[in-house]
């Protein structure tokens, strides 16, 4: 069996394995990036971009279906999918390039295509080919958990969704966390009646409280149902019709059942046990620098308990390479990690919700809620929604910052460097936000926690 060595050795071409590569190869590593299907993973190729590319869709139909309301007048003749699918490929497919074209140019970064095997500390097996690091890192990524629902005609996940041929005259949606939303966000946009179920007693359950119930208002409003609270039972097909059972005898029918429950970490059948990593639940169990207690072995992106995102899997791929270099890099905090959920409107958050605040700094959590109202672009945009403020005390810093409303996705870098920061909400009000913009309602919801609010009430 052929022998090479490296410096570092990287399992998955995702987000965390690519970033990881060309951060070390900039370092002087030399690194091997083993990857089964196609670099970029699943957050290029059926994750973060191809979704968001739909989502970009389902806003301009909706626009020119509310075009009067700004007294412009347009006609929706209907979703061509095939044209959105040619539009969201050329998005992925130009990027996809760029991403090929800056792995190349690594003179340091040898891309070996296959399905690699971790066989020991040190060694990665590719079909005949032994591939041994100094370090190794493990980034293999997640899969779309099934909750062993048989897939296939008129059942998908996010992963079959992204090729729908049709519009689905009935949707349900079973999971109402980021991926369920974004979806049903979308098929509705498209023209579908959407159900979302949802077995905890609210929509986004990771998300502060007071977001999720300003999510279902708006869902309300755009006609989307939202069934809290609801387990599944079992799910049939017959004639074309899916048929969700819930716990308690109801059934619902329709023609398309999008099972969206979650992401699980890709680490069956890997090796990873056999060489002594510990896995629980399927995620490598590792300290606070990504290590996994087995010789120099790494691991990054959602094959790491947290939040599963594709940002996340870039900051510790990072991370990693960096530590791996001796810069002493300071470990990536989940909680201070952004979030952005893609669905009409949008959700966006950063930091501690109130009751998490609550349990670390105690009963003197401060806190506001500026609503959009007040907000000169939110009311050219015609949306709703509000920016929460978490301070850890009556004079503490920000802690963490709360946002639902229309392309409030967009503000929160600012939110990130406030809390990231630990600003106080006077030294945020001292800087000047440019109006009339969303970026405003920031600014002015931290005037107001600092006692001197000007276009909100105390």
């Amino acid at each position: 069996m052929p022998t090479t060595h490296y410096d570092i050795v990287i399992l998955g071409g995702g987000s965390g394995g690519y970033a990881c590569a060309l951060r070390a190869a900039q370092l002087g590593q030399r690194v091997a990036l083993v990857e089964k299907d196609k670099l970029g993973g699943t957050c290029l190729h059926r994750g973060c971009i191809p979704t968001k590319a739909l989502l970009h869709s389902a806003e301009v139909a909706d626009s020119a279906r509310d075009s009067a309301r700004f007294g412009v007048q347009t006609t929706l003749e209907g979703i061509d999918l095939a044209a959105v699918h040619t539009y969201k490929d050329g998005v992925v497919g130009r990027l996809y390039k760029g991403l090929q074209g800056l792995v190349k140019a690594a003179e340091n970064i040898t891309y070996v295509e296959g399905e690699g095997q971790l066989a020991g500390p040190t060694t990665v097996v590719v079909g005949e080919d032994e591939l041994v690091g100094e370090h190794v890192v493990l980034a293999t990524g997640s899969y779309a958990r099934t909750l062993g629902i048989e897939i296939g005609d008129a059942v998908m996940t996010s992963d079959e969704a992204l090729t729908l041929e049709q519009v689905p005259g009935r949707a349900i949606i079973l999971g109402g966390g980021v991926i369920g939303v974004e979806f049903a966000s979308v098929l509705r946009s498209f023209g579908s009646a959407v159900t979302i179920v949802e077995a905890m007693d609210r929509l986004v359950p990771a998300e502060d409280p007071g977001v999720s119930k300003a999510l279902e208002r708006a869902f309300r409003k755009r006609k989307i149902t939202s069934r809290t609270g609801a387990r599944m039972e079992s799910v049939s097909q017959q004639d074309g019709v899916v048929t969700l059972s819930l716990e308690g005898g109801e059934s619902l029918e329709a023609d398309l059942l999008l099972v969206a429950v979650g992401r699980g970490p890709r680490t069956e059948g890997l090796g990873y046990e056999e060489a002594g990593v510990i896995l629980e639940r399927g995620f490598v169990q590792v300290d606070e620098r990504l290590r996994t207690g087995v010789g120099n072995v790494r691991a990054v992106g959602d094959i790491v308990a947290g939040v599963q995102l594709a940002h996340r899997g870039f900051a510790h791929g990072i991370f990693v390479a960096e530590d791996i270099a001796g810069l002493e890099p300071e470990p990536v905090r989940d909680h201070l990690i952004p979030k952005v959920t893609y669905s009409d409107p949008e959700i966006a958050s950063v930091g501690l919700s109130e009751e998490q605040a609550r349990e670390q700094y105690g009963e003197g959590v401060a806190s506001y809620e500026y609503n959009l109202g007040g907000n000169g672009k939110s009311q050219i945009l015609g949306t709703a929604g509000f920016v929460k403020l978490i301070r850890s005390a009556e004079d503490g810093p920000v802690v963490g910052i709360h946002m639902v409303g229309a392309r409030m996705g967009e503000q929160v870098g600012e939110a990130q460097l406030i809390v990231g920061w630990e600003a106080l909400p006077e030294e945020v009000a001292s800087f000047i936000h440019a109006h009339p913009t969303q970026n405003e309602a920031l600014g002015e919801a931290h005037l107001a926690l600092a006692g001197k609010p000007l276009h909100a009430h105390a």
